[in-house]
């Protein structure tokens, strides 16, 4: 029945061209107006391609990408109304289809021409509301650039001292509970005491003090600033002065220039670190973000395009419901087939909208397989091993329906954890006491090849110093102390102990326990802790002998004990009574 609805309708219409089609084989200006008209379109199309390529190769492109988008989508719906509606009027003007059956004729004519202007719209439509929110959605990530701007004292590539040009620090009108109240009042009497004072942070990682503006509306300074920076960035890429030596230029394909919101995201993706012009080969940044999931602004366009489609379908008299009724059965069959697709998809949006992993977190399958994420499609996900060079290639529902151990959500906290044997004539409670020394050290020495802590804590060393954090301490939302040492058994040739740290990430533990098992030998040899060899015979030695070599240095390792403690273990053996 909604099948023979359909085709009645169908008929109707295709009845409405057919008698169009015989005026346009019998009326010449008729076919004057149809050639004006698809001929006009076909310029269109070619001005636009011509147009779209010279606003792309245009400096404000790069500078005002947002424009240039608009104008770009808005002119060939502008030229295409405008011819549209000239045709439609100018048949309308001189009567071409005459009276009785031809004026049927000329009612679905101009109802076909007005079928293209309301397609046109809705094509304009569909594409110009995506640009406003993804300016909107770009205007969030500036502001949030500028609070990480303003949570960083300024940008490494800013020009001057920025930050401080725009607000003034103000101490606190008492001292932090860290720092005797006497200290306090001495560093805030000078300009090198407020600079400490101003980088102090407590042993919660926290600041002291504020700010105060010290210029009107900052955030809109601050974009000027990161607007010359590009602009600086651009001139580089230009004119020849740059990484790659010679003149990029704007508009080719690969890109050689990043557009100002593309140099916005690569900062934020490498901690705002300044952008060296020329310095990655054309493509990278189209390369890099090849597989990023479409955003809901880039989908918008083809959800309104459609209703727009559905709409104009009606108005021709088709009924919806009918349709939608006939093409029921075709959808369920297909659904059926593509089940699995389906499946991977779904959990595709799911895993994206959650965010319950993304590219580069560090996971463990429930086969065991360890890597990082690679890439997230909605049919696959590819896995990359940290040690081998392989791939685990998985169904991509298989990350939200099995389990898996996701090592870099949210909080970033690792432990590195170093077991270790002592022997049996070592006082425990001295070597607990070193190994917090040991801890205490690879905390302040464990750094990157910038630098960088790789231990977490909550307060950076670096801070001691008067220097800026390297990061160590951002973001440290658990309440932690470190080192952790534990005595963990006696075992048959030694005295077992473990010492660990919370690293920044996944990889960081392995350089952590290298750098931690250097310092642990170093200690050991100073102090005269010794690592037996495993005993499976009778022991022949001198023990009163070795007890005394070993007691030569109890002075050396009573005052280390007195120093640093030993953590949490008991310090009393006495029982209760």
């Amino acid at each position: 029945m909604a099948g023979e609805e359909i085709i009645g309708a169908v008929s109707g219409q295709a009845g409405q061209f057919e008698a169009i089609s015989q005026l346009l084989a019998t009326h010449p200006v008729l076919q004057v107006a149809v050639a004006v008209l698809v001929a006009g379109i076909a310029a269109t199309v070619l001005a636009y391609r011509l147009l779209s390529r010279w606003v792309l190769s245009k400096r404000f492109s790069y500078t005002r990408p947002h424009v240039s988008r608009f104008v770009r989508v808005a002119v060939l719906p502008i030229f295409a109304m405008v011819l549209i509606s000239s045709i439609n009027a100018y048949v309308q003007a001189f009567e071409l289809f005459g009276d009785g059956a031809a004026a049927a004729a000329d009612e679905t004519f101009a109802k076909m021409l007005n079928t293209m202007n309301a397609l046109v719209i809705g094509y304009a439509v569909a594409h110009l509301i995506p640009i406003a929110v993804t300016k909107r959605e770009k205007s969030v990530l500036e502001k949030e650039d500028f609070d990480e701007w303003f949570s960083m004292r300024g940008f490494p590539d800013d020009g001057g001292d920025l930050f401080h040009a725009m607000y003034r620090w103000v101490p606190p009108q008492t001292a932090p509970e860290e720092m005797p109240a006497e200290e306090f009042e001495e560093r805030k009497g000078t300009e090198e005491g407020r600079a400490h004072l101003e980088a102090f942070r407590t042993t919660r990682g926290t600041p002291i003090g504020s700010y105060e503006e010290l210029v009107r509306a900052p955030f809109e300074k601050w974009k000027v600033s990161e607007r010359a920076k590009y602009a600086k960035y651009y001139e580089r890429c230009a004119t020849g002065n740059n990484e790659s030596g010679r003149r990029l230029r704007p508009g080719q394909r690969p890109g050689e220039i990043y557009p100002i919101d593309t140099w916005r995201e690569e900062k934020r993706w490498g901690g705002h670190e300044p952008i060296v012009a020329g310095a990655r080969p054309p493509g990278y940044a189209a390369k890099k973000r090849r597989d990023i999931p479409r955003s809901a602004a880039q989908i918008m366009p083809v959800g309104i395009f459609l209703a727009v489609a559905l709409g104009v379908v009606s108005w021709w008299g088709v009924d919806l419901i009918v349709l939608a009724t006939a093409t029921g059965g075709l959808a369920i069959g297909i659904g059926l087939a593509l089940q699995e697709t389906m499946q991977n998809w779904f959990a595709y949006i799911m895993i994206r909208k959650d965010k319950i992993v993304a590219e580069g977190d560090r996971v463990e399958l429930e086969t065991g397989y360890n890597g990082y994420i690679h890439k997230i499609t909605s049919r696959v996900t590819y896995v990359r091993h940290g040690m081998r060079e392989s791939y685990a290639i998985i169904p991509t529902r298989q990350l939200v329906n099995t389990q898996i151990i996701n090592y870099s959500k949210d909080v970033k906290m690792v432990p590195a954890v170093v077991d270790v044997g002592v022997s049996y004539l070592n006082n425990p409670r001295q070597v607990a006491a070193i190994l917090i020394k040991v801890g205490n050290r690879t905390m302040r020495e464990a750094v990157d090849s910038k630098g960088r802590h790789l231990v977490r804590q909550k307060k950076c060393p670096y801070r001691a110093q008067n220097k800026p954090s390297c990061g160590c301490d951002a973001s440290l939302h658990v309440d932690i102390s470190q080192p952790i040492v534990r005595f963990n058994k006696f075992n048959d040739s030694s005295l077992d102990f473990a010492v660990w740290v919370y690293v920044r990430s996944y990889g960081d533990q392995f350089k952590v326990k290298t750098d931690m098992r250097m310092i642990m030998y170093e200690e050991f040899k100073e102090y005269d802790i010794r690592i037996p060899w495993p005993i499976r015979t009778v022991y022949q030695g001198d023990e009163a002998r070795e007890a005394e070599e070993i007691g030569r240095h109890d002075g050396k390792r009573g005052k280390l004990l007195d120093e640093f403690g030993v953590g949490d273990i008991a310090t009393s053996g006495d029982d209760d009574e």
